[in-house]
């Protein structure tokens, strides 16, 4: 009886030491930037571990800029490491992410639900993140350029929000004259070699119906693109923008517009909290959004912007990855962070909950420049793309090139990275 008593002993010893090993979570790494709110984002990624306990999630901040948070996800990524789960790609990644075999194709993993599930997101979102067919990532956080005003100054000079770029001005130069403030700039936009210089040439040449890429295929409008430029280069002569907008970032333009400095601003939907919330903001209630304006005989169309969750093709737990995106995917957790967080959701019905109506009045607004913004060309060589237009339309505003030099130039880097 002792020897039978001591052999179950040690079963069970051995059985709870199985159970034990067979207990040990999931051990997944995520990835978001320094911009993405990761004080939320951790406390979200706890309530998953919470209803999940069976996965342990790790997160890492990155960089600010989504520039430094793509060269570091290059540097992984291209080391094949499998440190990294999942991780937010910026809404110009996809393709490149696919054409490299970084990001794990989703398709299987929704499996027949997949058209009712991509169906809740903004028509655009899908589209951005669909390539060749085949689901890259899910739309996270959304976003577009918005035209920011000065609602007191538009106010008492009796002017309506301008529906064209030439109304801007005329509205512009006559509020500059009538302040006689030698500082107060009518516009502001970004004009430094950055990612939003892509956007600034393509508001006016979309505008207009251009097109830079079609089926894969160099589609570009000359005549389009420099009346375009023009614009932008009329703007700066007639000084309703300042001379130096070749010198202007993304955040500039929030930080001036802030100051009280600009009338008028281009600017992401980020810059609304920093306008209204900050300390020493000088325009606190007296802010005003509204689409861009258009070219003659245009429409009004805006630049796209936001992150998606992705998963990466080196993850070893790949099911459990494409879970823990699909629960941040959902409905429950885009409302979180517009409460929360101020950031738009890529799901329309989001933005008609009534928390989020009561925490953002403003998404109200909102959604119908994001839902019809227009995603940056979509292509493997994006980057070869964005460095064409950025650096050549700084160099026209800083008088570098004429309008149809840059335009040379853009079209022969582009024409040369599609042929590779």
């Amino acid at each position: 009886m002792r020897r039978l008593a001591r052999a179950l002993a040690i079963a069970m010893a051995l059985g709870s030491t199985g159970t034990a090993q067979a207990a040990e979570p999931v051990q997944l790494h995520a990835y978001v930037g320094g911009q993405q709110r990761p004080d939320i984002m951790r406390e979200l990624f706890a309530e998953y571990m919470a209803a999940h306990p069976g996965v342990k999630v790790t997160l890492e901040v990155g960089a600010a800029s989504s520039d430094l948070h793509q060269k570091y996800l290059n540097m992984v990524l291209t080391a094949k490491d499998p440190t990294l789960d999942v991780f937010l790609i910026d809404i110009v990644r996809p393709a490149q992410f696919a054409a490299a075999g970084w990001a794990e194709p989703l398709d299987r993993y929704l499996g027949a639900e997949r058209e009712s599930f991509m169906s809740r997101f903004l028509p655009g979102y899908v589209a951005a993140d669909t390539i060749g067919g085949h689901v890259i990532a899910l739309p996270a956080l959304a976003d577009a350029l918005f035209l920011y005003y000065r609602k007191d100054l538009l106010d008492r000079y009796g002017a309506p929000v301008p529906a064209t770029w030439e109304e801007l001005a005329r509205t512009a130069r006559r509020i500059q004259a009538g302040e006689h403030d030698p500082q107060l700039q009518g516009v502001s936009f970004q004009g430094k070699a950055v990612e939003g210089a892509v956007c600034t040439f393509l508001l006016p040449y979309w505008s207009l119906g251009g097109e830079i890429i079609r089926d894969g295929r160099l589609s570009f409008d000359r005549a389009k693109a420099e009346a375009g430029l023009g614009m932008w280069l009329g703007l700066v002569r007639d000084g309703v923008a300042k001379a130096n907008i070749s010198e202007v970032a993304t955040d500039d333009t929030r930080k001036e517009f802030q100051a009280g400095k600009v009338i008028f601003a281009v600017a992401w939907g980020y810059a609304w909290n920093h306008f209204q919330q900050d300390a020493d903001s000088q325009v606190a209630g007296k802010v005003g959004v509204a689409r861009l304006p258009a070219m003659p005989g245009g429409e009004s169309v805006s630049c796209m912007g936001g992150w998606n969750w992705a998963v990466s093709a080196f993850s070893r737990h790949k099911p459990e990855a494409v879970e823990l995106v699909r629960w941040m995917a959902r409905p429950e957790v885009s409302r979180e962070l517009a409460v929360r967080g101020s950031f738009h959701p890529a799901q329309a019905a989001v933005y008609e909950d009534p928390q989020v109506r009561q925490a953002v009045p403003w998404f109200h607004d909102a959604l119908p420049v994001v839902a019809s913004a227009r995603a940056r060309p979509v292509t493997a060589v994006y980057k070869q793309v964005s460095d064409a237009i950025r650096i050549n339309t700084n160099t026209v505003l800083a008088g570098v090139k004429t309008p149809s030099e840059a335009l040379d130039e853009i079209e022969q880097r582009i024409a040369r990275a599609l042929r590779r």
